[in-house]
Protein backbone atom coordinates (compact mmCIF):
# COMPACT_ATOMS: atom_id res chain seq x y z
CA UNK A 1 0.00 0.00 0.00
CA UNK A 2 1.01 3.09 -0.86
CA UNK A 3 2.04 5.48 2.47
CA UNK A 4 -1.25 7.92 3.43
CA UNK A 5 -1.22 11.51 3.31
CA UNK A 6 -1.28 11.55 7.54
CA UNK A 7 1.93 12.46 9.92
CA UNK A 8 2.74 16.01 11.55
CA UNK A 9 3.60 19.11 10.31
CA UNK A 10 7.16 18.67 9.84
CA UNK A 11 6.67 14.79 7.80
CA UNK A 12 3.99 13.06 5.91
CA UNK A 13 4.56 9.71 7.16
CA UNK A 14 2.61 6.78 8.39
CA UNK A 15 4.02 5.50 11.59
CA UNK A 16 5.19 6.90 15.01
CA UNK A 17 8.66 6.21 16.31
CA UNK A 18 9.19 4.81 19.70
CA UNK A 19 11.38 7.22 21.56
CA UNK A 20 14.14 5.08 23.13
CA UNK A 21 14.47 7.96 25.66
CA UNK A 22 11.48 7.80 26.99
CA UNK A 23 9.41 4.96 25.45
CA UNK A 24 7.05 7.53 24.75
CA UNK A 25 5.62 7.11 20.82
CA UNK A 26 5.77 10.37 18.39
CA UNK A 27 5.36 10.85 15.11
CA UNK A 28 8.81 12.90 14.74
CA UNK A 29 11.95 13.72 16.71
CA UNK A 30 10.88 17.05 16.53
CA UNK A 31 7.43 17.01 17.72
CA UNK A 32 8.80 14.89 20.82
CA UNK A 33 11.56 17.66 21.45
CA UNK A 34 8.94 19.94 21.13
CA UNK A 35 6.87 17.99 24.37
CA UNK A 36 9.37 16.51 26.36
CA UNK A 37 12.29 18.43 28.49
CA UNK A 38 15.09 16.36 26.71
CA UNK A 39 15.76 15.20 22.94
CA UNK A 40 14.98 11.81 21.20
CA UNK A 41 18.44 10.53 19.51
CA UNK A 42 17.32 9.56 15.98
CA UNK A 43 20.03 7.17 15.53
CA UNK A 44 18.89 4.87 18.17
CA UNK A 45 15.16 4.00 17.02
CA UNK A 46 14.26 0.83 16.96
CA UNK A 47 10.91 0.43 16.84
CA UNK A 48 7.79 2.11 15.22
CA UNK A 49 3.85 1.82 15.61
CA UNK A 50 2.17 1.87 12.07
CA UNK A 51 -0.44 4.46 12.27
CA UNK A 52 -3.00 2.30 10.13
CA UNK A 53 -3.13 -1.10 12.19
CA UNK A 54 -1.39 -0.08 15.31
CA UNK A 55 1.40 -2.53 15.13
CA UNK A 56 4.50 -2.05 16.63
CA UNK A 57 7.11 -3.06 14.94
CA UNK A 58 10.96 -2.92 14.34
CA UNK A 59 11.59 0.21 12.22
CA UNK A 60 11.51 -0.62 8.56
CA UNK A 61 9.45 1.08 5.36
CA UNK A 62 6.62 -0.95 4.83
CA UNK A 63 4.07 -2.56 8.01
CA UNK A 64 4.70 -6.12 8.20
CA UNK A 65 1.18 -6.51 9.12
CA UNK A 66 -0.82 -4.09 6.57
CA UNK A 67 2.03 -3.59 4.44
CA UNK A 68 1.28 0.39 4.50
CA UNK A 69 3.79 1.92 3.42
CA UNK A 70 5.32 4.47 6.19
CA UNK A 71 7.28 6.80 3.59
CA UNK A 72 8.02 7.29 0.49
CA UNK A 73 11.52 7.46 1.50
CA UNK A 74 13.28 5.89 4.19
CA UNK A 75 16.27 5.69 5.72
CA UNK A 76 17.72 2.91 8.11
CA UNK A 77 20.66 5.14 9.45
CA UNK A 78 18.08 8.52 10.13
CA UNK A 79 14.97 6.68 10.20
CA UNK A 80 13.58 9.25 8.58
CA UNK A 81 10.29 8.65 6.99
CA UNK A 82 8.70 11.13 4.73
CA UNK A 83 7.44 12.02 1.06
CA UNK A 84 10.00 12.14 -1.39
CA UNK A 85 12.25 15.03 -1.68
CA UNK A 86 14.56 13.71 -3.30
CA UNK A 87 16.64 12.88 -0.47
CA UNK A 88 19.96 11.37 0.30
CA UNK A 89 22.03 10.34 2.98
CA UNK A 90 25.27 12.15 3.55
CA UNK A 91 27.92 10.14 5.15
CA UNK A 92 30.31 12.58 5.73
CA UNK A 93 27.57 14.93 7.34
CA UNK A 94 26.49 11.94 8.77
CA UNK A 95 22.38 13.02 7.93
CA UNK A 96 19.85 13.25 5.39
CA UNK A 97 19.83 16.00 3.11
CA UNK A 98 17.25 16.56 0.42
CA UNK A 99 17.86 16.95 -2.78
CA UNK A 100 18.65 16.30 -5.56
CA UNK A 101 22.11 14.42 -4.68
CA UNK A 102 23.90 15.22 -8.15
CA UNK A 103 23.23 19.05 -7.83
CA UNK A 104 25.18 19.07 -4.08
CA UNK A 105 28.13 17.83 -3.03
CA UNK A 106 30.10 17.70 0.25
CA UNK A 107 32.84 20.80 0.93
CA UNK A 108 35.58 18.35 3.22
CA UNK A 109 37.26 21.88 4.63
CA UNK A 110 33.48 23.23 5.61
CA UNK A 111 32.01 19.40 6.32
CA UNK A 112 28.69 20.53 4.38
CA UNK A 113 26.83 19.74 1.34
CA UNK A 114 26.72 22.72 -1.07
CA UNK A 115 24.87 23.57 -3.97
CA UNK A 116 27.59 22.54 -6.92
CA UNK A 117 27.70 25.94 -8.28
CA UNK A 118 29.24 26.54 -5.13
CA UNK A 119 32.44 24.26 -5.99
CA UNK A 120 35.73 26.12 -5.99
CA UNK A 121 33.42 29.25 -6.00
CA UNK A 122 33.32 29.54 -2.16
CA UNK A 123 35.57 30.45 1.01
CA UNK A 124 35.98 27.73 3.47
CA UNK A 125 35.25 28.08 7.09
CA UNK A 126 36.35 24.99 8.90
CA UNK A 127 33.44 23.24 10.38
CA UNK A 128 31.10 26.06 9.78
CA UNK A 129 27.96 24.49 9.72
CA UNK A 130 28.73 23.26 13.58
CA UNK A 131 27.95 26.51 15.16
CA UNK A 132 24.21 27.88 15.33
CA UNK A 133 22.71 30.71 13.10
CA UNK A 134 24.11 33.95 14.47
CA UNK A 135 20.28 35.57 13.45
CA UNK A 136 18.33 32.91 15.26
CA UNK A 137 20.76 31.10 17.03
CA UNK A 138 19.32 27.37 16.28
CA UNK A 139 21.25 24.30 14.96
CA UNK A 140 22.29 25.02 11.35
CA UNK A 141 23.93 21.59 10.31
CA UNK A 142 20.88 19.20 11.49
CA UNK A 143 18.27 22.42 10.62
CA UNK A 144 15.48 20.89 8.03
CA UNK A 145 15.78 25.29 6.78
CA UNK A 146 18.09 25.54 3.85
CA UNK A 147 21.29 27.36 5.18
CA UNK A 148 22.89 30.37 3.05
CA UNK A 149 26.59 31.11 2.67
CA UNK A 150 27.52 34.68 2.71
CA UNK A 151 30.67 35.56 0.74
CA UNK A 152 32.63 35.79 3.57
CA UNK A 153 32.13 31.66 4.65
CA UNK A 154 30.28 32.04 7.40
CA UNK A 155 26.10 30.34 7.10
CA UNK A 156 23.30 31.36 8.41
CA UNK A 157 19.54 29.67 7.90
CA UNK A 158 17.99 30.87 4.62
CA UNK A 159 15.06 32.26 6.44
CA UNK A 160 17.00 34.51 8.75
CA UNK A 161 19.25 35.60 5.79
CA UNK A 162 15.94 36.99 4.02
CA UNK A 163 14.54 38.37 6.98
CA UNK A 164 18.00 40.48 7.81
CA UNK A 165 17.87 41.98 4.15
CA UNK A 166 14.24 42.85 4.38
CA UNK A 167 14.88 45.18 7.92
CA UNK A 168 17.99 46.64 5.65
CA UNK A 169 20.91 44.81 7.58
CA UNK A 170 23.61 44.08 5.06
CA UNK A 171 26.12 42.91 7.33
CA UNK A 172 27.46 39.44 8.70
CA UNK A 173 26.34 39.08 11.77
CA UNK A 174 29.85 37.63 12.81
CA UNK A 175 32.46 39.29 10.95
CA UNK A 176 30.59 42.48 9.71
CA UNK A 177 31.69 41.75 5.90
CA UNK A 178 29.14 42.79 3.52
CA UNK A 179 26.64 40.30 2.69
CA UNK A 180 25.34 41.06 -0.09
CA UNK A 181 27.01 43.26 -3.49
CA UNK A 182 27.00 46.89 -2.27
CA UNK A 183 28.29 48.54 -5.62
CA UNK A 184 24.85 50.72 -6.32
CA UNK A 185 24.48 51.19 -2.33
CA UNK A 186 27.54 52.72 -2.40
CA UNK A 187 27.39 54.54 -5.57
CA UNK A 188 23.90 56.46 -4.06
CA UNK A 189 25.65 57.03 -1.13
CA UNK A 190 28.66 59.14 -2.74
CA UNK A 191 25.67 61.07 -4.54
CA UNK A 192 24.17 62.09 -1.40
CA UNK A 193 27.55 63.40 0.29
CA UNK A 194 28.01 65.44 -2.75
CA UNK A 195 24.73 66.67 -2.27
CA UNK A 196 24.94 67.03 1.34
CA UNK A 197 28.26 69.36 2.43
CA UNK A 198 29.51 69.70 5.74
CA UNK A 199 28.96 72.97 7.59
CA UNK A 200 31.71 75.05 7.26
CA UNK A 201 33.74 73.62 11.00
CA UNK A 202 33.59 70.37 9.24
CA UNK A 203 34.91 70.85 6.35
CA UNK A 204 38.73 69.79 6.65
CA UNK A 205 37.70 67.18 9.32
CA UNK A 206 39.27 63.84 9.15
CA UNK A 207 38.76 60.92 10.78
CA UNK A 208 40.69 57.64 11.31
CA UNK A 209 38.44 54.24 10.21
CA UNK A 210 38.95 50.21 9.61
CA UNK A 211 36.72 48.97 6.90
CA UNK A 212 34.63 45.70 7.60
CA UNK A 213 35.34 44.47 4.12
CA UNK A 214 38.88 45.01 2.92
CA UNK A 215 40.33 45.72 6.64
CA UNK A 216 41.98 48.59 5.62
CA UNK A 217 43.06 51.20 7.99
CA UNK A 218 42.73 54.82 6.57
CA UNK A 219 42.17 58.30 7.46
CA UNK A 220 39.13 59.59 5.07
CA UNK A 221 37.41 63.07 5.25
CA UNK A 222 34.39 62.97 7.91
CA UNK A 223 30.75 63.14 6.95
CA UNK A 224 27.77 62.13 8.96
CA UNK A 225 26.24 60.03 6.07
CA UNK A 226 29.81 57.99 6.26
CA UNK A 227 33.18 57.39 5.67
CA UNK A 228 34.37 55.55 2.46
CA UNK A 229 37.60 53.23 2.85
CA UNK A 230 40.06 54.99 0.77
CA UNK A 231 41.22 51.25 -0.48
CA UNK A 232 38.21 49.63 -1.75
CA UNK A 233 35.24 52.42 -2.17
CA UNK A 234 32.95 50.67 0.88
CA UNK A 235 31.26 52.96 3.30
CA UNK A 236 31.07 49.54 5.48
CA UNK A 237 33.81 51.36 7.65
CA UNK A 238 34.00 52.27 11.70
CA UNK A 239 35.80 55.31 13.03
CA UNK A 240 39.06 54.34 15.05
CA UNK A 241 39.11 57.32 17.30
CA UNK A 242 38.15 60.88 17.60
CA UNK A 243 37.55 63.53 15.03
CA UNK A 244 41.29 65.03 13.61
CA UNK A 245 40.58 68.93 12.80
CA UNK A 246 43.37 70.85 11.12
CA UNK A 247 45.00 73.42 13.26
CA UNK A 248 43.14 76.72 14.30
CA UNK A 249 44.80 80.01 12.44
CA UNK A 250 45.82 82.89 14.77
CA UNK A 251 44.44 85.71 12.77
CA UNK A 252 46.54 87.91 14.73
CA UNK A 253 49.80 86.37 12.95
CA UNK A 254 50.35 87.64 9.57
CA UNK A 255 49.99 85.52 6.89
CA UNK A 256 53.32 84.55 5.50
CA UNK A 257 55.00 86.20 3.16
CA UNK A 258 56.31 84.37 -0.24
CA UNK A 259 60.12 84.80 -0.22
CA UNK A 260 61.93 87.03 -3.06
CA UNK A 261 63.76 85.66 -5.58
CA UNK A 262 67.32 86.45 -5.28
CA UNK A 263 68.85 88.94 -7.34
CA UNK A 264 71.55 87.52 -9.77
CA UNK A 265 74.28 89.85 -9.39
CA UNK A 266 77.48 88.01 -10.58
CA UNK A 267 77.78 88.98 -14.05
CA UNK A 268 77.87 86.49 -16.90
CA UNK A 269 79.82 86.50 -20.11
Amino acid sequence: MAATEVGCVHYVRSCLLKAPCCGKFYVCRLCHDDEENHQMDRFKVREVKCASCNTIQEAQQTCKECEVKFGEYYCDICHLFDKDKKQYHCQPCGICRIGPREKYFHCTKCNLCLATDLKDNHKCVENVSRQNCPVCMEDIHTSRIGAHVLSCGHLLHKTCFDDMCRTGAYRCPLCMHSALNMKQFWEQRDKEIAQTPMPKEYQDTTVKIICNDCQAHCTVSFHVLGMKCSTCGSYNTAQDGGLITPPAVDPRQPAPQPLEEETDTQNHD
